[in-house]
């Protein structure tokens, strides 16, 4: 048991410097306005797969997904296959809507379809919550893994973290996020795959042994219902289906995701994206998985190591059992990962304040230049707010922040996904509607999260809950509202999953 030694250390510095680098490189071209935003086009369809891939692969993923099979069984991963729910609903019915609209930002939707600056505004100012507690967890979740397995600051390695990710999606923005992204999420790919063939060559009876264990209970407990009647309770089914929404909630109203969208409007590419994005997951977490098994299996045979808890389990294994430079590059993608989705948490957010709020309220046009610069200095504050938040969250603790993650994010964004639901499968729905579902979902959603018993409600049915408020509740209102005003204005084109009249002829 060798632990990081300082070979892995150059290793962890090198690695950081590279990717520093590789950002500042594709930073060259000095680009304004929504080039700093949307790209330049240039970046290959697969780039923009990967980092969707990238973005999404959080620390919360990588350390979370294998400690939880390893302390518990593989319920978590049927969330997983939620992808196979949320891309084709996504590719059937949003990325044409996008697509033909050639969106700036996932709410400048909102404004296309119901003609209101005030939910763009708000759709925004929901997902800058959403991302900065992000950004937050994602900082501070692998800096308290390798603070430990390191014997370095936690503070310091939040601090080198945030400061790298601030510089080259500051000076790049949006293509050098995505080129960065796609060489981060490869050597993630490339390094757990690695990590799962040397553990299982090094477990009495190899892969065998392990899908025995995996068969005397270890997939599912006995009190993991497959279905429960009670769609409110945990189950495979509303696991996969709550968490398809989830992720469909990622793709349809996170800027972060939809960003990725904004760089082209080929929707042969978008669909490329989509399933190649699909399948890069669904994989990786099956690797996360059996390492999570693997390691039940391999600390049954041998001595635990030192910092053994759920979500360091792996993180411990990569420090004490890899070789010597295989640590260090294993445990720098971890800590690289969360550079990754950072990045993109900061473009994505000064795209946003910029593109959804900036420019909806200011009274006077701003240039492109006048764009670039308010994207700079947004994502230079929201980064040293990042930053400051993931040092106070690193002094508490949370059982499992993957659990933790997308409740939140089932709350936030499940909120945001009813507007967009609304607005693209009804033709009738106004800014009226649309804003009493929204009121509606996050009263009934903010109840649910603080007030109903956690034991009451999955998480992963928030999206499914919120959704069905925010219809139920949405479409009347604007029935209402038209019937009293007199309304009978129908959706812009293009903005529903419907054809227009013109469309028909």
């Amino acid at each position: 048991m060798q632990g990081f030694t300082v070979i892995d250390f150059i290793i962890l510095i090198v690695y950081l410097a590279a990717v520093l680098f590789a950002g500042l490189h594709f930073a060259k071209k000095d680009m304004k306005g929504k080039e700093y935003f949307k790209g330049d086009g240039t970046v290959p369809w697969w780039v923009t797969s990967v980092s969707i891939f990238a973005t999404l692969l959080s620390p919360i993923s990588f350390l979370s997904l294998a400690g939880n099979s390893y302390a518990g069984t593989w319920i978590m991963w049927f969330a997983q296959l939620g992808m196979l729910l949320a891309i084709p609903l996504t590719i059937r019915f949003f990325l044409p809507v996008y697509s033909k609209l050639d969106i700036d930002t996932a709410y400048h939707y909102l404004e296309l379809r119901y003609g209101s600056k005030g939910l763009r505004v708000l759709g925004a100012i929901m997902f800058i919550v959403y991302q900065v507690g992000r950004m937050s967890i994602i900082m501070y979740l692998p800096c308290m893994v390798l603070g430990t397995l390191t014997g370095l600051s936690v503070n310091l390695l939040i601090i080198i973290m945030g400061v790298i990710a601030i510089i080259y999606s500051y000076t790049g923005g949006l293509k050098s996020v995505l080129w960065t992204d796609f060489i981060q999420g490869s050597v993630l790919l490339i390094g757990v795959t690695f990590a799962l063939v040397f553990l299982i060559l090094h477990i009495e009876g190899g892969a065998a042994t392990v899908f025995t264990t995996l068969a005397e209970g270890k997939f599912l407990a006995e009190d993991q219902a497959v279905f429960n009647p009670n769609i409110l309770k945990d189950s495979v089914f509303i696991m996969i289906v709550g968490a398809g929404f989830n992720t469909m909630s990622s793709y349809v109203s996170s800027q972060d995701i939809v960003q990725r969208f904004t760089t082209t409007t080929d929707t042969g590419k978008l669909n490329k994206m989509m399933l190649t994005n699909g399948a890069l997951s669904i994989f990786i977490a099956t690797v996360f998985y059996l390492i999570g098994t693997g390691l039940y299996v391999f600390y049954q045979q041998n001595t635990l190591p030192p910092a053994a808890e759920q979500d360091q389990i792996f993180a411990s294994y990569i420090a004490f059992e890899l070789p010597v430079g295989i640590t260090g590059i294993l445990l720098a993608a971890i800590y690289a990962a969360s550079q990754s989705t950072l990045s993109t948490g900061l473009n994505s957010v000064a795209s946003s304040w910029t593109l959804d709020i900036q420019a909806r309220l200011s009274r006077k046009e701003l240039s492109f230049e006048k764009q670039t610069k308010i994207g700079q200095y947004v994502s230079l504050a929201v980064g040293v707010f990042a930053i400051v938040v993931a040092m106070v969250l690193a002094n508490g603790g949370v059982k499992s922040a993957y659990e933790w993650f997308n409740g939140f994010m089932g709350l936030v964004l499940g909120i945001l996904i009813g507007m967009f639901i609304l607005g693209a499968f009804t033709r009738k729905a106004n800014t009226f509607g649309a804003a009493a579902a929204f009121l509606s979902a996050a009263l009934v959603m903010v109840y649910i999260k603080y007030f109903v018993p956690a034991e009451a409600v999955s998480i992963w049915s928030y999206s499914i809950i919120s959704i069905a408020v925010s219809l139920a509740v949405g479409i009347p209102a604007s029935l209402i509202y038209r019937r009293i005003k007199g309304d009978d204005t129908v959706a812009p084109p293009n903005t529903t999953i419907y054809k227009s009249q013109e469309e028909k002829q």
